[in-house]
């Protein structure tokens, strides 16, 4: 099982098909999940009667600019991951070398920090607290995944480097 799977992280897509993999990926994650999240929250604040907060302007200033910085930290690393890296964020066309580099010197998964605050920052905005919630448990989730597998196959698939690396950046 293992060399099959490293078999498939180690074939190499071309820029064309690498970017046909972002694109509905993209649209998933930076519209699609965003707009569930608020439509969700929407249902649950109101079925359990819970008050959206509102500060007015406050929370699109703070929200609005959380979600822009996150917005580009996970764009940038998407960019430095297709360009530097030759992969993508898309499991099924990884990396084809390990990325150290900015924003990667940061945090061992910007793109994962990104989209977080990104939605976080939409939460805010909203002004409910189970779309902060439901970002919470989606995080959650999401750094378990990345802990549990993400890693190990990093490891598996970089070595050493990967170990020093991970032993230096936070």
């Amino acid at each position: 099982m293992k060399e099959k799977f490293l078999r498939q992280t180690q074939r190499e897509y071309s820029p064309a098909a690498r970017l046909a993999a972002l694109i509905p990926a993209g649209a998933f994650f930076l519209i699609l999940l965003p707009f569930a999240l608020v439509e969700a929250s929407s249902r649950i604040d109101a079925h359990f009667g819970i008050p959206r907060y509102a500060f007015g302007a406050a929370n699109w200033i703070l929200g609005g600019s959380l979600a822009i910085a996150g917005l580009w930290f996970g764009l940038w690393s998407v960019y430095v991951q297709f360009t530097r890296g030759r992969g993508t964020p898309v499991p099924l066309m990884a990396t084809q070398k390990l990325i150290i580099q900015k924003p990667y010197t940061y945090c061992r998964n910007p793109m994962a920090l990104g989209t977080l605050a990104l939605y976080f920052g939409v939460a805010i905005a909203a002004g409910s607290l189970s779309a902060i919630l439901l970002t919470a448990v989606g995080a959650a989730v999401l750094l378990l995944y990345i802990k549990l597998f993400e890693e190990k196959e990093m490891e598996l698939r970089f070595g050493e480097a990967y170990r020093k690396y991970r032993e230096e950046t936070p």
